[in-house]
C-alpha cells in the first residue's frame, strides 16, 4: 500500500519509540518494494533530524518552531500554511521559501519570524508531508526544441510541467488544448515536474464537460479497481444462518423507509424506522441502519478504498460512490428482504422525550418503502399545517390504498419528529430554510434542481445545521430521527469512555456575525445579538426567524451559511454549534456513503464482542453494554488495554484525513455548482439584475444577485462618475463629490459585464441603486498594502 510522510508521522505518538516492523504492519507494507520505500523514508527522516533512532526503533523529534499545516496560495505567489488547530495563526510563506511545495500540499513549516498585531508569522517549508495534486488541468504548449510543456489552468500552481512523449494521444494534437495531466515526478532540485497527458478534454474549459473538469481538477476516482470489484463480487448475496447469530430478530416489527424516489444522496436506502406502543403511555422507536460493517472487513480491498475516498461525492446526476454497487445491492433496505442492521431502540414518553435506549445488531425486514410525496399525502390528512400546494405532485389517497396499513404509523412518526424538532429548537438549534427553490427553477430548472439537491440530507450534512423543506415537510421525519440517532450513539460512546470519532461544529467568528448583522441592519431589519463578543446558536435561531419575515429570506439565509465554519471530525467529544449540542455528536446513520459512520458501526461491534461488562472477573454486578442504563454504573476501562490503545491510535490518525476528504468532496460539488452558474451567467451577459451588496473592499464591492443567488464583483475602476474612497469601518465606498455611497446591505442594479467560466468569476457594472452618504460617519482611508513586501493579511491567498 502507498503511504505518505503524513501517514507515517501519524504513527508516532507521545514521544514513544516505534519499531520498523510495527510501522510495516500499520502502513500495510506487505511487499518488498513498499517495505524498501518505508526504510528509505525512515533513513531520510533520521538524516534531516525529524526522527531519531534508538535501539533499532524510531521516535519523532519535537521542535517548538516547526508547525504542520496545509498550504493555501494565490496566483501572485502569496502562500500561507493553515494549521488544523482552532485559533492557530496562519504562517506566511514566501514563494522563495516553498521548496517545491504546491498549493494544497500538507507541509511542515519552520517559523523564521514571529508575528505581530498586523503581520502574520513567517516561515519556510521544512518538509512536504503529503502532495495534494497527483494530476492537474493544463494547456499544452510546444517549445522550440520539439519538447512540450503543460501550463496549469489553476494559476495558484506556480509551475509548469515537462511532458513525456506520447502516441495516445499524440502531443502534436494536444497543443493549445485543455488536457488532464498525470504527474509522474514532482520537482527535483532545479528540474521541473514531469507529467503524462491522460486525456484531451477540448479546446477550452467551456468546451469540455463540466463533470470532466471537476473530476480532473480534484483527481476524483471515476471507477473502482479490479481488485475492489472482485472482492465485492465474492460477498454473499443471501443471508445465512450464521449471519443471524447474536442478532435481535425484529423482522416481525412493522418497519418502513421514507426517501425520495430519485433522491441523489441515496443510491441505496440505508435507514428505516419502526414504532411500537408500549404499556404506560410509552413508545419504542426503532431507528435501523444497514449494517455495512458486517460485510466490509478491516484492511480488505473494499475497506482500503472506502477509507481513501472517505465519502461519496454527488455531482448532479453523477455519483462517485464510496462503496461499489454490489455493497449497495446487498445492504439496501428493500421491502420484503431480510437485512442486517444496527438498530437503536429508543423508549419515549408521551412527549417524545427519551427515557432510555439500547443498541442492538439486528435483522429486520422492511414492509413498505414510501417516497416523500407519499408520506406527505398521508400526513396532510390529519395535519392542516402541512402545505397542500407543492411543486411536487402528491398522490391521491386512492393511489395510496396499498399503504393504508401504515397510515397511522406515518402519522405517529410525524408527530414524534415534530416533538423532537421542538426539543432541538428549545436548546437553541436553528433551521436553515433552503427549499427546493434555492436557485429559482423558473430561471434554469436543471441548475435549480442540481443546487437544491445539494442541500437535502438525511441528517445535518455538510452545512452543520438542519435544512428544512417548506414544500416537503415529510422530509423532516427522517432527518429529525437520524439526528437523534447520531446524538444518542455519541452519548453512549462518551459514557463508555472508549476511543471514537466525533463530529464537531465550531462556533462562528463574532466578527463575521457582526458584519452580517450590519448588513441586515442596513437592509432595514432590526436585530441585536445577545452579546457582541460571543456567538450562540440561539442568535442564529433568532436571525433565521427574522429572515423568514423578509422578502429576501433566500439570499439572507444563503449569506448566513457563509458565516458558518465547516464541521470537522475529532477524536474527542465537543460542541456542535448548528445542533446546539454541548457534549457529543457523531455520524452513524450513513455507513454506505461516509467512512466515519462505518467506523462507528465497527466500533460498536467491537464493544459488544470484546467489551468488559463488569469491573473485575470476580464482580457479580454486570451491566448491559448495549443499553443506556449502564452509563452511570461504569467505573472501569471497557475495552482491553491493547485494543483501547490500538483504536486510539487509529482514530487519531484518521480524523484529519477524513475531514480533508469531506472538504475535497464539498470543494468538488462547489466547483460544479460554480461552473454551472458561470455558464448560465455567461448567457446573460449584458442583462441587468437586482442585487444586495454583500462585501466591500478597497478594490470594489461584491453583489449577490437576488433572483439567481449568484455573486459578482463591481470593480472600483468601473465607477466612472466619481472618485470613490474606501471607508473600512463603515464597510462602504463613498464618492468624493457626489456623496453617492455603496455600503454593505445596499440594494443595487447591476449589469453582467463579463464571465470567466473556469475561474467562475463574474464582473458586474453598477447601473443604479446605492444610497446617499451622510457627514457624521467619516473614517480614515484604508491603508494600501504593498503586496510584494508585506504580509499584513492572508486575503491575497484566497480565490
Amino acid at each position: 500500500m502507498k503511504f505518505s510522510i503524513a501517514s507515517l508521522f501519524s504513527n508516532f505518538q507521545d514521544d514513544k519509540l516505534v519499531a520498523p516492523k510495527v510501522l510495516e504492519k500499520k502502513l500495510e507494507c506487505e511487499d518488498e518494494d513498499s517495505i524498501r520505500r518505508l526504510h528509505i523514508a525512515l533513513d531520510a527522516l533520521e538524516r534531516i533530524g525529524l526522527l531519531v533512532k534508538e535501539r533499532g526503533k524510531y521516535k519523532r523529534v519535537s521542535e517548538d518552531d516547526v508547525v504542520e499545516g496545509k498550504l493555501r496560495c494565490s496566483s501572485k505567489g502569496f502562500c500561507f500554511a493553515i494549521q488544523d488547530e482552532e485559533g492557530a495563526e496562519d504562517i506566511y510563506v514566501r514563494e522563495s521559501q516553498l521548496n517545491t511545495a504546491w498549493n494544497g500540499d500538507r507541509v511542515l513549516v519552520r517559523v523564521t519570524k514571529e508575528g505581530s498585531r498586523r503581520r502574520s508569522p513567517e516561515g519556510e517549508v521544512r518538509l512536504i508531508l503529503e502532495r495534494s495534486n497527483s494530476s492537474v488541468l493544463a494547456r499544452v504548449k510546444h517549445l522550440e526544441n520539439k519538447a512540450y510543456r503543460a501550463v496549469p489552468l489553476d494559476d495558484r500552481l506556480l509551475f509548469e510541467l515537462d511532458l513525456l512523449p506520447s502516441d495516445d494521444p499524440p502531443l502534436d494534437d494536444a497543443v493549445e488544448q485543455l488536457v488532464h495531466v498525470e504527474i509522474v515526478r514532482y520537482p527535483l532540485g532545479q528540474h521541473l515536474p514531469v507529467g503524462r497527458v491522460a486525456q484531451v478534454l477540448g479546446l477550452n474549459a467551456q468546451e469540455a464537460s463540466d463533470i470532466n473538469i471537476v473530476c480532473c481538477k480534484h483527481d476524483l476516482p471515476r471507477h473502482f479497481s479490479d481488485e475492489v470489484i472482485a472482492a465485492a463480487k465474492e460477498l454473499p448475496t443471501k443471508l445465512r444462518k450464521t449471519d443471524l447469530k447474536k442478532r435481535l430478530d425484529l423482522r416481525d416489527v412493522p418497519t418502513i423507509t421514507i426517501d425520495g424516489p430519485d433522491h441523489p444522496h441515496s443510491p441505496a436506502i440505508d435507514d428505516a424506522v419502526s414504532l411500537e406502543e408500549l404499556k404506560g403511555g410509552l413508545w419504542r422507536l426503532g431507528i435501523h441502519i444497514a449494517d455495512v460493517s458486517y460485510y466490509v472487513t478491516p484492511r480488505s480491498p473494499i475497506d482500503q478504498e472506502a477509507q481513501k475516498r472517505g465519502t461519496s461525492i454527488f455531482l448532479g446526476e453523477v455519483v462517485i460512490p464510496m462503496m461499489p454497487e454490489q455493497l449497495h445491492k446487498i445492504c439496501s433496505l428493500l421491502p420484503g428482504e431480510d437485512r442486517l442492521a444496527m438498530s437503536i431502540l429508543v423508549t419515549l414518553n408521551a412527549d417524545a422525550e427519551v427515557q432510555e435506549y439500547e443498541i442492538q445488531p439486528s435483522v429486520i425486514q422492511v414492509n413498505h418503502a414510501l417516497g416523500y410525496q407519499q408520506a406527505q399525502a398521508i400526513i396532510k390528512r390529519d395535519h392542516p399545517e402541512v402545505p397542500t400546494d407543492s411543486p411536487y405532485p402528491l398522490p391521491s389517497l386512492e393511489e395510496l390504498k396499498h399503504l393504508e396499513p401504515v397510515f397511522d404509523l406515518v402519522d405517529q412518526l410525524y408527530d414524534i419528529s415534530q416533538a423532537v424538532s421542538q426539543q432541538r429548537q428549545q436548546r437553541g438549534a436553528f433551521d436553515l430554510n433552503l427549499p427546493e427553490s434555492i436557485f429559482p427553477e423558473e430561471h434554469n430548472p436543471e441548475l435549480g434542481k442540481f443546487i437544491s439537491n445539494r442541500f437535502q440530507y438525511d441528517d445535518e450534512g455538510e452545512l452543520g445545521a438542519m435544512v428544512v423543506s417548506s414544500v416537503l415537510p415529510a422530509r423532516s421525519i427522517v432527518t429529525e430521527l437520524m439526528l437523534l440517532a447520531n446524538q444518542l450513539i455519541a452519548d453512549h460512546l462518551k459514557a463508555l469512555q472508549i476511543p471514537a470519532i466525533y463530529r464537531q461544529h465550531r462556533t462562528p467568528d463574532p466578527e463575521d456575525v457582526q458584519e452580517l448583522v450590519k448588513l441586515v441592519a442596513n437592509m432595514g431589519i432590526d436585530y441585536a445579538s445577545e452579546a457582541e463578543d460571543e456567538v450562540h446558536p440561539r442568535d442564529y435561531q433568532n436571525l433565521t426567524r427574522r429572515f423568514a419575515e423578509s422578502e429576501s429570506e433566500r439570499v439572507l439565509t444563503y449569506l448566513l451559511l457563509e458565516t458558518l465554519k465547516p464541521a470537522v471530525y475529532s477524536n474527542t467529544p465537543g460542541t456542535h454549534f448548528g445542533l446546539a449540542l454541548e457534549n457529543a455528536y457523531t455520524h452513524f446513520t450513513s455507513p454506505l456513503r461516509r467512512y466515519p459512520d462505518l467506523l462507528i458501526h465497527r466500533l460498536l461491534h467491537t464493544v459488544f464482542e470484546h467489551g468488559r461488562n463488569r469491573k473485575t472477573t470476580r464482580s457479580k454486578e454486570k451491566v448491559n453494554l448495549h443499553s443506556s442504563s449502564c452509563h452511570d454504573a461504569i467505573s472501569w476501562t471497557v475495552l482491553p488495554p491493547d485494543l483501547h490503545e490500538e483504536l486510539t491510535e487509529q482514530f487519531d490518525s484518521l480524523v484529519t484525513p477524513l475531514t480533508e476528504q469531506e472538504r475535497l468532496a464539498q470543494e468538488a460539488e462547489d466547483d460544479l455548482e460554480g461552473l454551472k452558474k458561470a455558464e448560465y451567467m455567461q448567457e446573460r451577459t449584458g442583462e441587468t439584475f437586482h442585487g444586495i451588496i454583500t462585501g466591500v473592499q478597497s478594490y470594489g464591492f461584491f453583489v449577490e444577485i437576488e433572483e439567481l443567488l449568484v455573486e459578482g464583483l463591481v470593480h472600483v475602476s468601473s465607477l466612472k462618475d466619481d472618485w470613490y474612497e474606501f471607508r473600512s469601518r463603515q464597510q462602504k465606498l463613498v464618492g468624493r463629490k457626489n456623496r453617492q455611497q455603496f455600503r454593505l446591505g445596499d440594494r443595487v442594479e447591476v449589469q453582467v459585464k463579463s464571465v470567466d467560466y473556469y475561474r467562475q468569476q463574474i464582473d458586474l457594472l453598477a447601473v443604479g441603486g446605492g444610497s446617499e452618504a451622510t457627514d457624521d460617519d467619516e473614517d480614515d482611508f484604508e491603508p494600501v498594502i504593498d503586496e510584494d513586501t508585506d504580509n499584513e493579511t492572508d486575503e491575497d491567498a484566497e480565490e
